[in-house]
């Protein structure tokens, strides 16, 4: 069972467990400064940092711990997944060619008191999970910032082995 309460088929594809959990993927936001979205190097798929960011252009904004609580921020690494993973689709064609998300890299803008990053990040770990089963366990890191770009609350980066 996932936090989301759902229980991911075991040989379901990532298509599957996304139109499953009700997701659809965005179009792949674009970067926002001098740099590419993603890198392949061999069988690495390096994906640059994303952020909270709806389709729509909207973004949440704002410090954890100081005026956003460990749940809204939850949520809002989940929707910097839901980017990345449209990064994923933009660089690859096809999900199924993720093998498995080897690393995660998470910046949580955050209160100098804030002591929950991992709890904030999870929102994106569960969600690659849900998504792509075993493949979506990942090594990661969690941490604090006194700021990230724009005021975004979250911001992740990806390491994913492909097929």
């Amino acid at each position: 069972m996932t936090i989301s309460g759902t229980v991911p088929r075991p040989h379901a594809s990532p298509y599957e467990r996304l139109a499953a959990l009700g997701i659809k993927l965005p179009v792949a936001p674009a970067p926002i400064a001098n740099f590419v979205t993603h890198v392949q190097e061999g069988k690495l798929l390096f994906l640059s940092g994303q952020g909270p960011n709806h389709a729509d252009g909207r973004s949440h904004t704002g410090k954890v711990g100081a005026g956003v609580s460990v749940e809204e921020a939850y949520q809002h690494a989940r929707l910097t997944g839901i980017n990345l993973i449209a990064v994923m689709q933009d660089a690859l064609g096809d999900l199924s060619r993720v093998r498995r998300v080897v690393k995660l890299f998470g910046m949580v803008n955050a209160a100098p008191d804030f002591a929950q990053h991992p709890a904030v990040i999870n929102g994106c770990s569960d969600l690659f999970i849900e998504v792509f089963g075993d493949g979506g366990v990942h090594a990661r890191s969690a941490v604090g910032q006194g700021s990230l770009p724009g005021q975004i609350t979250v911001e992740i980066e990806a390491i994913v082995a492909i097929d």
